[in-house]
This record gives structure tokens, C-alpha cells and sequence, in this order.
């Protein structure tokens, strides 16, 4: 890195380097956990990661409070993994810019957070900043389902505000509300037979599986609907028709009862697409994570838009169409809002992410600090 570079930098990239898929996350946990030992800050492997098949469990750092009374305690949080890298993950400085040099992710979802998260809170050590309660969480296996948040024991943490780092936007958007997510897995059984001198004694499960997608709707359903067929697989042989096939779906939507006649919709097509090709098929619904939306009013939002503000930025408030950990904690009835933190272009091998953004967000949660301080009706 360049003579002078902000701290955060350094961290983000030597973090963003440590490959942390999903259920893979023990060597960035324990830079993490070293990193705020060396703070002298303790840290607690927050439930069994063998529970939900990680190498690491939920980390809970809750410094002590060091404002003489009042005030408003918080928590913040991010995830240690990524979705999974193609290659290595080699970070590059260039034009004010971190890039991977390897043709495949960088981890700045959610690698910059935690990052961030780090460097404020030596920031709040080294100068002795006043506060009114901090505590810190780094989740598991965010990507794969929120997994080590729904994992969490929430009553834990004595902050019943929080704030996540995980939407990939300009410094300055506020999350209002996010969807609710639902996964379909649908399991066609066909028959097999020789391709070439039986075709007509098989039923193809893969013909019976391209059908139902075909006919489902997908991508933008409107403003506040999505669905996405993600992953398909079938089949052994080129020469055999095909007596398995399977997809896994997904449907979201900010509203409840679009969401529900949606999965309805799907799981119909299915059943149809089976029918026609004489296939049999099991169909799986698993709710995956449920919408939230604040108002401008609320409390949790009002204090983001006052730490961005003394920091220069004009609040932007949005929807997301993403999930992120901010769900489960306002489904169990914390206030969790999720900040825009500046990362771009996630889960591709063209991620990035500006250092400026970077040294904003520490700037931001230093911010988010003092005016939890602050008496808050």
C-alpha cells in the first residue's frame, strides 16, 4: 500500500485476501478476533459453529460504555464470508480504487464492514472516545441464508438498535425495508431409457423441468416482486433419458400477498409442467427471511441520517430488493437499519470498492457513536 494510506485500507485489504467462503470463515475470524485482542477487547464465539456446519460461530464483542450516563447503546454488524471465489483473491490498489487482481471476486461484501467496523472501534480505544454501548457481531454464513444471524441468541445483546453495512450503493442510502425471500426446490422423477432405441419408453425429467421454468415468470415481476431460478441439475448420460432433474428457485417480494400468490404461481407451474411430460415431481417451500420497512421517523433511521449528515451526506432513503442479516434482527424485534457503504459491482469478478468509501464509513460509524451519545426522544 502507498506511504500514508488510511489504516482501513491496509485492513480491508489484508481481510478481503483471507478467503472466507460460506461455513469457511475460522482464519478471518480469528484476524478478527486477534485484531480486537490486540485492543484489549474480548471477544465470544456467540453459540456452537458446529450447529450450523461452520468452522466458526458468530463473534460478540460488547466493549464496556464509556459515557457517564444516557444515551442510546447500539450494535453493528457484518458477515465474515463471501459467496464463493473462482480463484484468489489478490486485492489491488489503483486510482483511489481496491480491485481484485485475479479474475474473480474481491470480498468487499462484506469484507469492507467488517473492516470498518474494526477501525472505528480503534478509533473509540486509541482516543477514548465516549460512548453510550457498542457492541460488535461478525456473522457466518450470511450468504447462504442469514444463517449465523437466525443462529444468534438476539436477546444477548443489550443494544436493541443496530446497524448493518451490507448494501451495495453510494455512502449515504439508508435501507427503509427489504423483501421477503422464499426458496423452491422442485425434485422431477421421469423414466429412463435408451435415447437413441427406446426414447419413447422414457419421460424425460430435464424436458419436464425446462418446461416449468419456461412458463414461469421471472426476473422483475414489478416494483416490489422478483424470481429467479438459480440452479439446475439432471441427467447421467447424453444417451439416456433423464429419470432426475431438479431446480432450486427463489421468490421475493415486499409485500406478503404478492409474495405468497407468486410461490403459488410457481409451484402450480411445476405441478402442470410435470403432468404434461408424465413426470412425478416433489415440490419444497422454505421461507427464507421476511421484509421489514421503517419509516423516516423511527428512531434507528433518524439517528443514521444525523451521523451521515455530520458527515456531509444528504440521506438518501431506498428499498433494497436484497436480504442481509438486518432482516432476522428486525423479524425478532430489534431496530436494524442496513447502510449503503459504498461496495459496487458485488458478487462479480468486477467488485470494488473506493477508499474514500471506506474512510467515510469509519468517519459514519464514529458519528453513529456520538449521536447515540445524545439525549434522543
Amino acid at each position: 500500500m502507498p506511504d500514508g494510506a488510511p489504516p482501513v485500507l491496509d485492513l480491508f485489504c489484508e481481510l478481503a485476501a483471507i478467503s472466507s467462503p460460506p461455513g469457511e470463515e475460522r482464519p478471518v475470524a480469528d484476524r478478527v478476533v486477534s485484531y480486537l485482542g490486540e485492543l484489549g477487547l474480548v471477544v465470544d464465539a456467540a453459540g456452537a459453529a458446529r450447529s450450523i456446519s461452520a468452522t466458526a460461530a458468530t463473534l460478540l464483542c460488547p466493549p464496556d460504555p464509556t459515557a457517564r450516563e444516557g444515551g442510546t447503546p447500539i450494535f453493528l454488524c457484518a458477515h465474515l464470508d463471501t459467496v464463493p471465489p473462482a480463484g484468489p483473491i489478490e486485492p489491488v490498489f489503483a486510482d483511489g480504487v481496491v480491485r481484485n487482481g485475479a479474475p474473480t471476486i474481491l470480498g468487499a461484501d462484506d469484507k469492507s464492514a467488517v473492516a470498518v467496523m474494526l477501525e472505528a472501534t480503534r478509533r473509540v480505544v486509541a482516543e477514548g472516545r465516549p460512548h453510550a454501548g457498542l457492541e460488535l457481531l461478525f456473522t457466518p454464513k450470511e450468504e447462504v441464508g442469514l444463517v449465523g444471524a437466525y443462529a444468534f441468541d438476539h436477546t444477548r445483546l443489550r443494544a436493541s438498535i443496530g446497524y448493518v453495512y451490507d448494501q451495495a450503493a453510494p455512502v449515504g442510502e439508508i435501507v427503509l425495508g427489504a423483501p421477503s425471500a422464499v426458496g423452491i426446490e422442485a425434485v422431477f422423477h421421469g423414466r429412463a431409457a435408451h435415447a437413441g432405441m427406446y426414447p419413447e419408453e422414457g419421460r424425460s425429467a430435464i424436458a419436464a423441468a425446462a418446461r416449468a421454468i419456461a412458463d414461469m415468470r421471472l426476473g422483475r415481476i414489478d416494483e416490489e416482486t422478483s424470481a429467479n431460478v438459480g440452479v439446475i441439475t439432471g441427467g447421467t448420460a447424453r444417451n439416456i433419458v433423464p429419470e432426475h432433474c431438479s431446480f432450486r428457485a427463489e421468490a421475493r417480494s415486499h409485500d406478503e400477498a404478492k409474495l405468497s400468490d407468486l410461490v403459488r404461481e410457481m409451484t402450480e407451474t411445476v405441478s402442470f409442467a410435470a403432468t404434461l411430460e408424465e413426470c412425478e415431481v416433489e415440490t419444497t417451500i422454505n421461507r427464507s427471511y421476511r421484509a421489514y420497512r421503517f419509516r423516516r421517523g423511527d428512531a434507528a433511521v433518524r439517528l443514521a441520517a444525523s451521523a451521515l449528515e455530520r458527515n456531509g451526506y444528504t440521506p438518501i432513503f431506498a428499498l433494497s430488493g436484497g436480504g442481509a442479516d438486518a432482516n432476522v434482527f428486525n423479524e425478532r424485534g430489534l431496530a436494524c437499519v442496513n447502510l449503503a457503504n459504498g461496495m459496487t459491482e458485488i458478487h462479480t469478478p468486477d467488485e470494488h470498492i473506493a477508499v474514500a468509501d471506506l474512510v467515510a464509513m469509519v468517519e459514519v460509524t464514529l458519528a453513529l457513536l456520538d449521536a447515540a451519545r445524545e439525549p434522543f426522544g
